[in-house]
Formats: C-alpha cells, sequence, structure tokens
C-alpha cells in the first residue's frame, strides 16, 4: 500500500444517486475535516431526499449541474480547491441503455472525458490529486458457468451501457498513462441497499409485492449476479482513494452469487413474512417476461486483489444486508411513493428550478 492519501476537498459527481449518495453519507460520516462538493443535474434518479443527514452540514455543498458543462466543471474544481474527485455521475439502467443508448454515450463517456480533461489541467497547479472512475463489472461482459473477473479481464461489454462504461474507463486508463494524470478505477458487482432507485430489481419486487403487482422476470431466471452491500461498497471506494496507487484497477464484490429467480424467491418470503401474508403468496406473483436483449448470463467477481493490497473485507452478510434492506423499504414508504410517482420532483423544480 502507498502512503495514505486523505481528500481535503472532494468533488463527487452524481451524489444524489443510490450510489454516490450512499457514498457521501458514509464518506462524511468518517471524514469531518474533508470538505465534499456534490455536482449532480439531478435526472429522474438523483434524489436530495437520500442525503437528509448531511444537507445542513457546513463542510457540504450541493451544485446542481452537467458534467459535460467544461467551464462549470473547471470553476468548481478551482474555486473548491478540489485535490480528489470520486466519479459516478453516470447513466446506468442496462434497459434504458437499449431503449435511448444517446445519452449513455454522451453522459458517460463525453461526461467523464469533460472531467478527466478539467481534471488534468486542475491537477498541474497541486501537489497531490487523485481522480477516481466508478465503474461496474458490467465492462466484462458475461462469464461461464464457472470463473472469476479480474482486474486483468479483456474488456467485452454486452449492451449500450456497459460499452459506454467501458469507454469511460478506457479513456480514463488514457489519461493516465499519456497525461500522468493520477487515475483509479473501481468495477463493482451489482449493489443492494437503501435508496435504490425502484426500477432495479431488489426494490422493483418489494415496492411490487407491497402492491400485489406481477414480480417480472427476464428469460428463465437463471441469470447470475454477485450482490455487494452498498454500503460496504462505499467503504471499499473510500479505501481506494486514500490508499490505492494511481493507475491501477481494483474490482469490488462480494463473493455472492445469486441467480435472479432465487432473489425474487428470498425477497418475496422475507415481504410475506414481514407482511403477515401466507407463506407462498407473493410467490404466486412471479411472472417470466421476454428476456432483455443482450442479457449476460453470470457476472462474478474476484475481488482479492483489493483485499490483499488494501485490507478491505466486505462486513455485511447476504441474509442480514437485504433483511436491513428490505426493512429500511417498509420503513420508508413515503420516500418510494414520491420516486415511484415522480412527485419528489417537485421538490426539486422548487429550489433549483425545471430539473
Amino acid at each position: 500500500m502507498m502512503d495514505a492519501f486523505t481528500p481535503t476537498s472532494l468533488l463527487v459527481t452524481g451524489g444524489a444517486g443510490f450510489i454516490g449518495s450512499n457514498f457521501i453519507n458514509h464518506f462524511m460520516a468518517g471524514n469531518p475535516g474533508c470538505r465534499v462538493v456534490n455536482l449532480d443535474l439531478l435526472t429522474y434518479a438523483g434524489n436530495l431526499k437520500n442525503l437528509t443527514a448531511v444537507e445542513g452540514n457546513p463542510q457540504y455543498r450541493f451544485v446542481k449541474g452537467d458534467i459535460c458543462d467544461a467551464s462549470l466543471v473547471a470553476r468548481l474544481l478551482d474555486e473548491e480547491k478540489i485535490d480528489a474527485v470520486a466519479h459516478f455521475a453516470a447513466e446506468s439502467h442496462v434497459d434504458r441503455s437499449i431503449t435511448g443508448p444517446d445519452i449513455f454515450v454522451k453522459t458517460n463517456v463525453l461526461g467523464t472525458q469533460t472531467l478527466l480533461e478539467a481534471s488534468r489541467r486542475h491537477a498541474e497547479t497541486l501537489p497531490v490529486f487523485r481522480f477516481l472512475q466508478v465503474s461496474t463489472d458490467e465492462v466484462y461482459g458475461s462469464l461461464g458457468s464457472e470463473g472469476y473477473f479480474t482486474e486483468e479481464t479483456p474488456l467485452a461489454p454486452n449492451s449500450p451501457y456497459s460499452a459506454s462504461k467501458a469507454g469511460a474507463d478506457l479513456l480514463v486508463r488514457a489519461y493516465f498513462e499519456t497525461f500522468g494524470l493520477p487515475t483509479l478505477n473501481t468495477r463493482c458487482s451489482n449493489n443492494y441497499g437503501p435508496y435504490h432507485f425502484p426500477e432495479k430489481l431488489i426494490p422493483l419486487m418489494i415496492h411490487n409485492i407491497l402492491k400485489r403487482r406481477s414480480l417480472p422476470v427476464y428469460g428463465d431466471g437463471l441469470n447470475v449476479r454477485d450482490w455487494l452491500h452498498v454500503k460496504d461498497h462505499s467503504a471499499a471506494i473510500e479505501c481506494v482513494l486514500k490508499g490505492g496507487k494511481p493507475g491501477e484497477i481494483f474490482n469490488v464484490g462480494g463473493n455472492n452469487e445469486w441467480k435472479n429467480i432465487d432473489i425474487v424467491k428470498l425477497v418475496c418470503d422475507l415481504m410475506d413474512e414481514r407482511l403477515g401474508r401466507a407463506s407462498g403468496e407473493s410467490r404466486g406473483l412471479i411472472t417470466f417476461v421476454k428476456d432483455r436483449k443482450g442479457h449476460d448470463r453470470r457476472y462474478a467477481i474476484d475481488a482479492s486483489k483489493l483485499k490483499r493490497d488494501l485490507g478491505w473485507e466486505p462486513s455485511y452478510t447476504f441474509e442480514s444486508g437485504i433483511a436491513e434492506t428490505i426493512d429500511w423499504y417498509l420503513a420508508n414508504q413515503a420516500w418510494v411513493e414520491e420516486v415511484a410517482s415522480g412527485a419528489y420532483r417537485e421538490y426539486y423544480e422548487m429550489q433549483y428550478g425545471q430539473a
């Protein structure tokens, strides 16, 4: 491990989204001396109510803006004396990338390049700087029934979403190799936990079970994913930001593979217990639907480098994490209803104008 680096002023892009907001809440709780600037355009999945724990903190600032706005990014880096960037901002829903890939290329590729170029110029004025790209295991493509993705696995993205993230990752590599920008890259498996937008698998199932709506499962439901609690992911990102050697890639995973159909059945059973419904009632809502185009069969992460080099270990078991997640959603139905209905955006329009 290299000498530890602790930022004094951190720019987080996409900090109102699921993973970004969980990271900000985690990071600010453990680093009270660091200023955190959250740059987010507040698209459909961004929600400032994810950040009520920090909104009154004088060390926190929210800026509504686009990562593709080069002048805004450059101004923020300069005026806030930013010495580290944690880049979460991305279009991330695979289904949406299939029906409308253009915005994925604009945000994920061009937006990343804009941030990198502004960071390159800004970093020249500083003794120490870090740029951390938060990416996904989907850039590696699909696995067979055996084996794991390592940091050396060739990139082979199969959807417009994963292709746009792979393009961004390659730009990050190029800015390190060509310009010497001190970059880091993390690639994580599927996350779950609080503040997850209800178009994603686990919160969608919870929401639909509550409403007794059908539970759509793609294809045969046997697609396999490695699941990691978002709080463990947040801790891993902090670990890499502070201790990772520039130019390196770190895979982040939970060593916790589940078939999609088994995840859905587990959520059904836990929900039936909590709602006092008959055993098996929610399983009766499962509906198999036409498979998604380019649907990768299996992802599995080898996170041994992160554990070996930086000492990170996940703190959640899946059993404890999924139970806590379900309880959080049941206790925060007002948040879910606002997100599902779009009513939460009225707050943005009142506070920040048309979002």
